[in-house]
C-alpha cells in the first residue's frame, strides 16, 4: 500500500509530480483559511510592542479593525507565493525563463505589484492608526486647530506614502531608472503642473486656511448655498454637514473664493418677521400691542436692547408690524426654543388685545343689472 502510495505520488504531469500539486492544493488552502487568524495574530503582537507601550488612548479593537483586512492579503500573498514556488512550468510549452521576456516575467512582475501594493496598503493604515492616537489627544484640549491640522498631515503622509510606493514600484517591477526619472521631472514638471493646477490650488488654499483661520472644524459656516458644521479640512477638501444631516464635499479653493460667513463668531442669532392683523384692529390696539411686545423683548433675558417693534405697513390684507430682535445663542436648538416661547407669548399678547391675526382675502362686490 505504502509502495503503490509513493508510486502515484511521483508520477508526474506537466513536469510536476502528484506531491507537488498536492503540496501546492494544500498551502493555497492553508493560506486562504488561516490568513485571517494569522492576520489578527499579527497585529496582536504589532500592537503589544509597538502601539500599547507608547499610547494608551487606542483599544486593540481599533487597531485590528483598521490593519487585519491589509494584513490579510499580504498574507495570503505570501502562501502564494509558497504554493507556486512548490511547482515547476511545464517544459513542454517551452517558455523563456524569468529573466527574458515571457509569461514567467509577467506573472512575476503581476505579483510584485500586488505584492508592492499591499505593503503600501498596511503602511497607509498604520499612519491611519497614528492619526487617530493624534486625534483622541487633539480632541482633549481646547484649541480646535489641532483637531484640524491631524486630518491634513495625515493625508499629506499618505500621499507621500503613495508616491514612494509608486517609485518602488516602478524601480523594482519595471526596472526604471528613479533618480534619472526624477531629475528629468525638471522639464516636465511644468506639464505636470498644468495637468494638476486644481489639485495645486486646492492644497495651496489649504494652507491659506490653516494661517489664516477663517474657520476651524466644528464651527457652523455658509457658503455660497451651503450651510453647515465644519467636519474635516483635508489634503483637498473641506467637509460640511449640513443642516439636513448630508455630507457636502467643498475644494479649498471655493472656501476661500466664495463669501464665507462663519455664523460661529456671530454673538446672537438674527430674528424678524411681521405680525398681520386685520384691518379691524384699531389704532390703539395697535400701539398697545407694539408697546406690550417690545417691553417683552426689552426684558427678556436671552435677548440685547437692540429689538425693534413697529407698526411698519398697510397691507393689501393686513396692518403689519414688524418684529425685530437678537438672541444671544448660536446653538441651533436653544436658537429654536428661544424663538418659540418668544412666539408664543406674541400670539398671547395679540389674544389678549383682542386682536385677530390677518389672511389674504378678496372682496367681490356684485352688482345687480337694471
Amino acid at each position: 500500500m505504502k509502495e503503490q502510495l509513493e508510486t502515484i505520488l511521483e508520477q508526474v504531469y506537466l513536469g510536476n509530480t502528484v506531491e507537488q500539486y498536492f503540496l501546492f492544493i494544500g498551502i493555497m488552502l492553508c493560506g486562504f483559511l488561516f490568513k485571517e487568524i494569522l492576520s489578527k495574530l499579527l497585529t496582536s503582537i504589532l500592537f503589544r510592542v509597538m502601539v500599547k507601550r507608547f499610547s494608551s488612548e487606542v483599544t486593540m479593537q481599533e487597531f485590528r479593525r483598521l490593519l487585519v483586512v491589509p494584513l490579510e492579503a499580504l498574507t495570503f500573498l505570501v502562501f502564494l507565493y509558497i504554493a507556486f514556488d512548490r511547482l515547476n512550468y511545464p517544459p513542454e510549452l517551452g517558455l523563456p525563463a524569468k529573466d527574458e521576456l515571457g509569461l514567467k516575467r509577467v506573472l512575476q512582475r503581476i505579483y510584485s505589484i500586488f505584492l508592492i501594493f499591499s505593503l503600501t496598503w498596511v503602511v497607509m493604515r498604520l499612519v491611519d492608526f497614528v492619526g487617530m492616537i493624534f486625534s483622541k489627544r487633539a480632541a482633549r484640549t481646547q484649541s480646535k486647530l489641532d483637531d484640524q491640522l491631524v486630518p491634513f498631515f495625515v493625508d499629506f503622509i499618505k500621499v507621500i506614502v503613495v508616491i514612494i510606493g509608486f517609485f518602488v514600484m516602478l524601480g523594482t517591477v519595471f526596472k526604471v531608472n528613479v533618480a534619472g526619472l526624477v531629475a528629468g521631472l525638471g522639464v516636465g514638471g511644468l506639464a505636470i503642473a498644468f495637468a494638476a493646477k486644481e489639485s495645486l490650488e486646492n492644497l495651496l488654499a489649504s494652507f491659506t486656511i490653516f494661517l489664516d483661520h477663517p474657520f476651524v472644524v466644528g464651527d457652523l459656516v455658509q457658503v455660497g448655498e451651503v450651510q453647515g458644521t465644519i467636519e474635516k479640512i483635508g489634503f483637498r477638501s473641506t467637509r460640511i454637514r449640513t443642516m439636513e444631516k448630508s455630507y457636502v464635499t467643498l475644494p479649498n479653493k471655493h472656501m476661500i473664493d466664495k463669501p464665507l460667513d462663519n455664523l460661529t463668531l456671530r454673538t446672537f442669532r438674527r430674528v424678524k418677521f411681521d405680525i398681520m392683523l386685520t384691518y379691524n384692529t384699531t389704532s390703539a390696539q395697535i400701539k398697545s400691542i407694539v408697546r406690550d411686545i417690545q417691553h417683552f423683548i426689552d426684558h427678556y433675558p436671552r435677548t440685547n436692547q437692540d429689538g425693534r417693534v413697529r407698526f411698519m405697513n398697510l397691507g393689501a390684507h393686513s396692518k403689519d408690524v414688524m418684529v425685530l430682535y437678537f438672541i444671544d445663542t448660536i446653538d441651533w436648538d436653544e436658537y429654536v426654543n428661544i424663538k418659540e416661547e418668544i412666539n408664543y407669548k406674541i400670539v398671547e399678547i395679540v389674544e389678549q388685545h383682542g386682536a385677530a391675526f390677518a389672511f389674504p382675502t378678496q372682496t367681490v362686490i356684485m352688482q345687480k343689472e337694471d
